[in-house]
């Protein structure tokens, strides 16, 4: 019983232990901020004692100077040596006055700040190993996908990503009579990836014209294209944002890196508008339907690509949108 009841206190204590670790960063960020902030009061309630040390310090200062040019006072009972000894013990405590009274905040202040750059330490290393799973796991996809096409072709690694079916639907045809048949028409049908987002009605941008839509689609689909092979490189993040759509933790490192001597580069943006094995996709071409899935045709990891190691892909990250 005894050794069951500490089992559940050790596991308990663990778990909290976990749940700090784990919010560490924002532990450590929150405690920063305060600190800061209590530091700068501190800062300003110490302001209000200078003038009482600097007055005093003045009196005294005024005094040595006074019994020096006294002359009352010979040379022998105070002489310049001894006024000099006597203002630099005076300046030395007023200094000493000083920095105690603002030891406090500036102790605090320095903690603040270096909780702050321990928290965005966390981050980064935490970060830095996100960014490594993701490549690995990227990798790994890419050589399966490498084999599939090797053994079975590009058509069919196509249909295996997007899990392409053909399906057969019954639709009800006017005939020119007016009366209605019933006909069996073979579609395909599949899914997007992870990156693909719908522009509808929820967008700022989508309008009720099917051919604006569409037009603007696409003058966004070269735009970015372009500014791929201005900068070099583009986040996912820069097309949801220029298209009006939420950004993602993953759209802050995949994306496309432009060099036309690769062959396995895409080099262009492409929201697989014209996918035409896509019945929904027909349909928004053709100006039948205003809505439409975007699937973004995405290199991978951008630091990967563009061969930064994972210690300057860090460096590089605090400069990129």
């Amino acid at each position: 019983m005894k050794n069951e009841l500490m089992t559940n206190l050790s596991r308990g204590f663990n778990k909290i232990g976990f749940s700090i670790k784990k919010h560490s960063p924002e532990i450590l960020l929150g405690a920063g901020i305060v600190g800061v902030v209590a530091s700068t009061v501190m800062a300003c309630k110490a302001t209000t004692k200078v003038e009482d040390i600097l007055a005093d310090s003045k009196q005294r200062v005024e005094n040595v100077h006074k019994v020096l040019n006294d002359p009352g006072i010979s040379e022998e009972d105070y002489s310049v040596e001894n006024s000099k000894k006597d203002l630099a013990i005076i300046y030395a405590q007023t200094g000493l006055k000083l920095a105690k009274l603002y030891a406090p905040a500036v102790g605090i202040g320095v903690l603040s700040i270096t909780s702050i750059l321990a928290s965005h330490n966390i981050m980064n290393k935490r970060n830095l190993a996100i960014s490594a799973a993701f490549t690995a796991v990227n990798d790994g996809f890419k050589d399966y996908r490498k084999n599939v096409i090797d053994r079975f072709g590009e058509a069919m690694d196509r249909e295996l990503k997007y899990n392409i079916k053909e399906q057969e639907v019954e639709e009800v045809v006017t005939n020119e009579d007016g009366t209605e048949t019933k006909v069996t028409k073979t579609v395909k049908t599949g899914f997007a990836s992870e990156f693909a987002k719908f522009f509808d009605e929820y967008n700022n941008n989508w309008t009720r014209d099917a051919e604006r839509n569409k037009k603007f689609l696409l003058d966004q689909q070269l735009w970015l294209t372009d500014k791929l092979r201005r900068k070099g490189y583009l986040f996912l993040n820069e097309a949801y944002e220029d298209l009006g759509m939420p950004i993602t933790k993953a759209g802050n490192v995949v994306g496309w890196v432009y060099d036309p001597k690769s062959d396995t580069l895409a080099n262009k943006v492409d929201f697989g508008i014209f996918d035409l094995s896509k019945e929904e996709n027909r349909l928004f071409v053709n100006g039948y339907e205003r809505s439409i899935l975007l699937d973004f045709n995405v290199d991978g990891n951008v630091f990967d690509l563009m061969g930064y190691n994972d210690k300057d892909s860090l460096k590089l990250a605090r400069f990129l949108p």
